[in-house]
């Protein structure tokens, strides 16, 4: 029997832009294993259209911190060579790599191009609000640091479908490219009447040239770093008939399994079920209804119904097809989704992904290691490592819930045998103190558990019936196993 798989998003929107995150990854390797981590989510690695890009902004996707483009030769994280060396040292310890790639869009062309346009409403694509008419773009893209090296192909106009500014009329916008089979891509997020166009220069996956440049480059990608999958940004803007395709090409041409994580920023479950379904579930999606509702959760407290907490999410319908997670980069303070889950329900959240059967989960660095920038937030490597300690040693076996008060509810891991001292039991409140009576088996009779979280320092002694009486804090959690 495996131990349980834990994933860490190794970075938050703020880390340093010092050039030193991938050393930082190679240093800490030793340290996320000793934790339980054995998968990474890194950010990406393309060049961006600065140095201090977070990699979202793509400029160029065979440029890894190697050539001196866009005013640098590494990227926000660090050089080609450091990143193949946390890489390894990664490999080293036992961690699996997932790299972060953007596909949607490129940003910062090299030169501007002429072509015709149709402006739409931004809050309705499908609505035009202009005759074609022409507009100097930055859409030529001719990569004159790295030239032809891993790639001859060449971005223009041609590749897109559409984009936000006209350099001639210095006039933003949402401009759709006119032109023969020149179209918004209907396999796609239905929002805004049709939601292809997200920001920059918009990748038209109806055109076979691009499709077959993508397909290319991501399987050059894996074989250059060795990594051992994707998460894939921002689906719900990309035609689904490409992503199933890339999945399959990617998957065919690696030796070893490789992983693909997708984020479908929807919190409607069904959007996100008939997503899997037109993939043939090639890829696993990110719970985003999960994370939605330990923000609410965290926003109500008491007055939040707690067994309710699983309800319409994925992990609930989709156990094997998704990743559970409690924040990310674009749900922390300030960012472009903010619902942070709030300080008091934080290891409450973690419990609820770490600690049952369901589920891939993530551990987001700004929550384990803290975030930075203008507006620091102290993180809870404490809180998380003690569950994930439990994660690792104890929370295994056959699950039984206790769902059955709005405000305590619980849960007992049996543990298996080849675990020795598995097993656990987990009690959580978002009102007052309370307790929870919960069988853990009569073969335990006599023992004597402890709370892991130390939010606890009673001890509770199993009964000869095999229950015990599992005590927690009011608005915190417990986790009780046997020392």
């Amino acid at each position: 029997m495996e131990r349980n798989h834990t994933i860490m998003q190794f970075f938050e929107w703020h880390v340093p832009a010092d050039g030193e995150h991938w050393q930082r990854l190679k240093e800490l390797a030793p340290q996320l294993k000793e934790q339980g981590i054995d998968s990474v989510w890194i950010p990406p690695v393309t060049k961006g259209v600065s140095s201090e890009d977070n990699g979202y902004g793509v400029y160029d996707l065979y440029d890894l911190g190697e050539f001196d483009q866009k005013g640098t030769v590494r990227t926000k994280y660090g050089t080609k060579q450091e990143l193949h060396d946390a890489i390894d040292a990664c490999h080293n310890h036992g961690i699996n790599v997932y790299v972060d790639i953007v596909m949607n869009h490129k940003a910062a062309a090299d030169e501007k191009e002429t072509f015709h346009v149709i402006e739409v409403d931004p809050m309705n694509r499908t609505e035009e609000i202009s005759e074609p008419f022409e507009i100097e773009g930055w859409t030529k893209f001719t990569f004159e640091g790295r030239g032809d090296q891993y790639s001859s192909f060449k971005w223009n106009f041609n590749h897109f479908n559409g984009t936000d500014y006209d350099d001639k009329n210095g006039k933003e916008g949402v401009f759709r490219i006119a032109g023969e089979n020149k179209s918004w891509n209907e396999n796609v997020d239905q929002e805004f009447g049709n939601y292809d166009y997200l920001m920059f220069a918009n990748i038209d996956y109806d055109h076979p040239e691009v499709r077959e440049e993508m397909i290319k480059w991501g399987k050059w990608l894996a074989d250059t770093l060795q990594c051992d999958g994707y998460r894939l940004d921002a689906i719900k803007h990309i035609n689904h008939d490409f992503i199933k395709e890339f999945a399959h090409e990617l998957s065919s041409s690696q030796e070893k399994p490789f992983y693909f994580v997708g984020e479908f920023w929807n919190p409607e479950l069904t959007a996100c079920q008939e997503f899997l379904d037109v993939i043939d579930y090639q890829i696993d999606l990110f719970d985003v209804s999960l994370h939605y509702k330990l923000h609410e959760a965290s926003q109500q407290g008491r007055d939040f119904d707690l067994t309710t907490i699983f309800d319409d999410t994925l992990v609930k319908t989709h156990p094997l097809n998704v990743v559970t997670f409690v924040d990310n980069h674009d749900s922390q303070p300030n960012e472009s989704l903010e619902s942070w889950v709030e300080d008091w329900f934080k290891q409450s959240a973690y419990a609820l992904i770490l600690l049952r059967e369901d589920g891939y989960p993530c551990v987001f660095y700004g929550d384990y290691f803290g975030i930075g920038g203008e507006h620091p937030i102290e993180g809870k490597e404490k809180d998380i490592s003690a569950l994930l300690h439990v994660r690792y040693d104890k929370a295994y076996g056959q699950q039984d819930d206790y769902f059955d008060h709005p405000n305590t509810i619980g849960w007992v891991r049996h543990g298996v045998e080849e675990f020795e001292k598995s097993g656990c039991a987990v009690v959580m409140s978002n009102g007052e103190d309370g307790e929870k009576r919960m069988f853990v088996g009569e073969h335990r009779s006599g023992q004597t558990w402890i709370d892991f979280t130390n939010n606890r320092e009673d001890q509770v002694v199993i009964e000869e019936d095999g229950y015990g009486q599992f005590p927690v804090n009011g608005g915190s959690v417990s986790v009780w196993a046997e020392a």
